[in-house]
């Protein structure tokens, strides 16, 4: 049926033909887990993406500028340490996104493999109750 369909099998569609003639569930076999071939620089991405993405990094984010920005121009130092351009601090912000982003996109990057290994296992699935369905419906045809 499927090479009438598509007029050759593909790498797909015979692992498919081959968990529906073992009679397996094809919705309990899943992609050997990503997680556990990850690095090091892999796992700190995503707990930097997790955490820069997050309610908590912008209030402790705001919080810091807050403090830096109150400290200084309410006096509370003698001198203050920053004075009022505060070009250190824009120093300092502009380093941040620089390296935050591409951390944040390294995130996105391994979730986007994940949504792909998912949504070939959705295909599986559907192309193996596909076949069965056109089984069956031969089957009470005849």
């Amino acid at each position: 049926m499927l090479k009438d369909a598509h007029g050759k099998l593909l790498a797909l569609d015979k692992t498919v033909l081959d968990i529906l003639e073992a009679g397996t569930i094809l919705s309990r076999q899943r992609e050997p887990a990503l997680d556990d071939r990850l690095t090091f620089g892999d796992q700190m991405a995503d707990r930097v993406a997790r955490f820069g993405d997050s309610w908590p990094f912008i209030l402790v984010f705001v919080g810091v500028l807050a403090a830096w920005i109150g400290t200084n121009v309410t006096g509370l130092l003698r001198p203050p340490f920053h004075p009022y351009p505060f070009i250190l601090l824009n120093l300092m912000l502009s380093c941040v996104a620089p390296l935050q982003a591409p951390i944040i996109m390294m995130g996105q990057r391994r979730q986007e493999t994940k949504n792909r290994l998912r949504g070939e296992n959705d295909c599986r699935i559907n192309l193996k109750a596909e076949l069965e369905i056109r089984q069956l419906h031969e089957k009470i045809h005849h």
